[in-house]
């Protein structure tokens, strides 16, 4: 499983870490609510485990939010030293799949992260983006306009992941440089290269345009009604 972890206990992520990678699995750590949520919404992850209490945004919000996103599928697994039933019951209404009270025995976490995935596996998890004619499949990594396939280079599909995931909201250009470098994106625009060969592919040959510019805020993904800047 790629998991991603959103924890602000550095002790705590250090053992979870440890622990998750000696059986394989891959994992990402975000240490305040905002920064997780931007993992989540630009990353594809098989699971995330959830603190409740973080700087910046408390796990509930960032659930909250999720959710509101469209991430209905992704299983979320609460940790929490609250165990008071009000407190469980409030997890749950955001929308957490299970939850989990500090201090807790790391096998039964990696159980419990199991089960939920194979209930998402076994009632078919939707693995495919679509917005319009475009579509993303991210098992094959294949994706198509109009039924025609489209060629991309790696960095083209992780940024036409993450505006399909996002649209038709405005993705901004941090956002963008941070799915494709992380903390350290190249000298130059490279953005703007990609952006265009993405562009050249998914636009190109069709009238209707998808990918926009927004001056000073980033690009966006969608079909509009009034002409756009290119």
């Amino acid at each position: 499983m790629r998991l991603l972890v959103i924890e602000d206990n550095r002790n705590l992520v250090a053992n979870l870490f440890a622990y998750f990678e000696a059986r394989g699995h891959v994992l990402d750590a975000a240490p305040d609510g905002i920064t997780g949520l931007h993992l989540a919404l630009t990353k594809p992850y098989d699971a995330l485990i959830l603190d409740w209490m973080l700087p910046r945004m408390d796990g509930p919000e960032v659930l909250r939010k999720l959710r509101n996103e469209g991430l209905s599928d992704l299983p979320v697994i609460m940790l929490t030293a609250r165990d008071e039933l009000p407190d469980k019951l409030q997890g749950f209404r955001a929308g957490a799949d299970d939850y989990l009270t500090k201090p807790f025995d790391l096998p039964e976490l990696e159980v419990r992260l199991e089960s939920l995935q194979a209930r998402v596996v076994g009632r078919g998890r939707s693995r495919v983006l679509s917005v319009e004619d475009l579509r993303l499949d991210l098992s094959t990594l294949e994706a198509t306009r109009a039924g025609t396939p489209v060629h991309l280079f790696p960095a083209g599909r992780k940024l036409l992941e993450v505006l399909m995931r996002a649209s038709p909201a405005v993705v901004s250009r941090e956002q963008l440089e941070f799915a494709l470098w992380g903390d350290d994106p190249p000298d130059g625009d490279m953005l703007r290269s990609h952006i265009y060969e993405l562009r050249r592919e998914i636009d190109g040959p069709f009238a209707v345009k998808l990918i926009h510019t927004v001056p000073r805020a980033g690009y966006r993904l969608a079909r509009l009604s009034s002409p756009s800047n290119p």
